[in-house]
């Protein structure tokens, strides 16, 4: 029997943990009067780099949000294996230029659902950021206003953020879009570190090189799922042809 419900249930994941950390059934979800995601099924793997493929308007986006927790759905099941909330890193358009931040406060941030924003941090804490921007390269942009740095620098210091939640779940809106090679490769590259050292990561992405070496991939289309599993069997030329009309 199939039971529907008006919210999400969000209860931990009762399977093998080292095989699913997210699981979503029959997930619905959108914005009012604007539904986007229509009846969703599939497991993340944990410790896995899980792609999050398709055209734009095609859910990748609203899908994370959902997983992160940031947009609720209005239908289905969501399971967490045991662990840490997820850690969200948006696009990095999402973040204001105007904002008046250097790079170290925008890595502070990380620690505010653990502290709350009007808390001084701990010396615990200042250790976790000053740790987070060294493993990700931006240490010595400490001082520097975020709206300064290069658009790579810039998602460095978000991942770093993200980073500094100490969550085993990291969540990334398109993290490469718009950087030339080099960033790109840097910023896959430090991906699969975290992915080797024990976090599950989850990328949106348009970037089909990133996709295809990831460990899994989910193919959306209109909000619905048209295909999951390893790279070289979802994303086959026949099934990208399908999703991406010629103009």
């Amino acid at each position: 029997m199939t039971i529907m419900f008006k919210k999400p249930t969000r209860v931990p994941h009762d399977g093998d943990p080292r095989n699913a950390r997210v699981r979503f059934t029959g997930l619905h979800a959108g914005y009012p009067g604007r539904p986007v995601l229509h009846q969703l099924s599939a497991d993340i793997p944990s410790l896995a780099m899980t792609a999050l493929v398709g055209p734009n308007g095609s859910g990748k986006s609203t899908l994370l949000g959902v997983v992160a927790g940031v947009i609720d759905a209005t239908s289905g099941q969501l399971r967490y294996a045991e662990g840490h909330p997820p850690a969200f890193v948006p696009q990095r358009g999402a973040v204001g230029d105007a904002l008046p931040l250097t790079a170290r406060q925008t890595v502070e941030m990380g620690r505010w659902g653990e502290r709350g924003p009007w808390r001084r941090l701990t010396r615990q804490d200042r250790t976790v950021v000053d740790s987070a921007m060294e493993r990700l390269g931006v240490a010595d942009l400490a001082s520097r206003q975020l709206g300064e740095l290069s658009g790579g620098q810039r998602q460095r210091v978000l991942i770093a953020q993200g980073l500094a939640q100490q969550s085993d779940l990291l969540l990334l809106d398109e993290p490469t879009t718009g950087l030339d090679p080099e960033a790109r490769q840097r910023i896959s590259a430090l991906l699969t570190g975290l992915v080797a050292d024990g976090t599950t990561v989850v990328q949106a992405t348009h970037d089909l090189e990133a996709a295809r070496s990831a460990d899994a991939c989910l193919l959306l289309s209109e909000g619905r799922l048209v295909g999951q599993g390893s790279p070289a069997r979802v994303l086959t030329p026949e099934s990208l042809s399908r999703i991406w009309q010629p103009a």
